[in-house]
């Protein structure tokens, strides 16, 4: 089974490998198949405290990693298996020469399980039944639930008169216009992304700071010169989050604004949804743009001898 380690910097395995990897995860990933080579190619440029694997065959990969900052757990990342080789083995086999790498460099746990910041899901989608059966015949236990919600980004009908006009439930200009007069300004971030990356790591920390740091796109808010919220998408493909708001500015309102900016911009990037991503808050999510709980993840993790 070719395929190599890597180190926290250098670009191994190499090219090819990853490319084949980008393939097997277009055929085997069906509710993620148009973002899989993007899952890819993040998972293979992680935080620089990572050390991360690719073990690629013809049929199948299973990308690895560990960080500095829980050296003794190792997470499989991601999984694939080509269909027409499916049900003879491969994915066990792949499971278990991960859990060897992992066992290599002092790992005494595996977990199918997001290591943020850069993961692929937050564990195994449950509609990925085979991949659930798998770990849990591998002895892996569950031990946590985490879910998405999805975010429609298309415009809708209004509740109220005039009944069946169009509104974007994106807009914001009105309350741009708001938090202007009580002195609060709401911009992209663009060369100063640098001062909100600081802010996110003084406020939340560093996880949160790499993804602000790698988003697609990131806005936040600030008054007087002091940020005081943000919100980022795209550190993982397509996903929306992380977001937060400093107590100074909470009640303002100016969480909700930020998200619909940031689902604006991934409407415009040509996205119909949003994933949001390992979610916490879900009345705030469903009150400010409608979102609905939809994906499940099922996080397992088996101490390894």
């Amino acid at each position: 089974m070719p395929g190599s380690a890597a180190g926290t910097a250098a670009p191994i395995p190499a090219a090819a490998d990853l490319a084949v990897a980008a393939e097997v995860a277009r055929e085997a990933l069906v509710f993620d198949a148009g973002e899989a080579a993007a899952l890819v190619a993040r998972l293979a440029a992680p935080p620089a405290d990572r050390r991360w694997t690719a073990l690629v065959s013809g049929g199948g990969v299973v990308m690895a990693s560990m960080s500095t900052r829980d050296p003794q757990v190792g997470h499989i990342d991601l999984l694939a298996v080509r269909p027409r080789e499916q049900g003879r083995g491969l994915g066990r086999e792949l499971v278990r020469a991960a859990e060897e790498w992992l066992r290599a460099r002092g790992a005494t746990q595996a977990r199918f399980a997001g290591n943020a910041p850069c993961y692929a899901w937050p564990g195994i989608d449950v509609r990925y039944t085979a991949a659930a059966c798998l770990a849990e015949s591998l002895g892996y236990e569950r031990y946590h639930v985490a879910w998405n919600m999805t975010a429609d980004l298309s415009t809708g009908p209004t509740a109220g008169p005039p009944a069946g006009q169009a509104t974007d439930r994106l807009a914001t200009d009105e309350d741009v216009a708001r938090l202007a007069r009580a002195g609060v300004d709401v911009r992209e971030a663009g060369p100063e992304r640098e001062r909100v990356v600081a802010f996110v790591r003084e406020h939340w920390n560093d996880r949160w700071a790499w993804e602000a740091a790698n988003a697609a796109g990131l806005h936040y808010a600030e008054r007087d010169g002091e940020v005081l919220a943000f919100a980022a998408w795209g550190a993982r493909p397509a996903w929306f989050g992380p977001m937060g708001t400093a107590p100074a500015a909470r009640g303002l309102g100016v969480g909700g604004v930020l998200l619909r900016r940031c689902l604006a911009d991934q409407r415009a990037a040509g996205q119909s949804t949003a994933q949001i991503g390992w979610v916490g808050p879900l009345r705030f999510y469903s009150r400010a743009v409608g979102a609905r709980a939809e994906r499940v993840f099922w996080l397992y993790r088996r101490d390894l001898a």
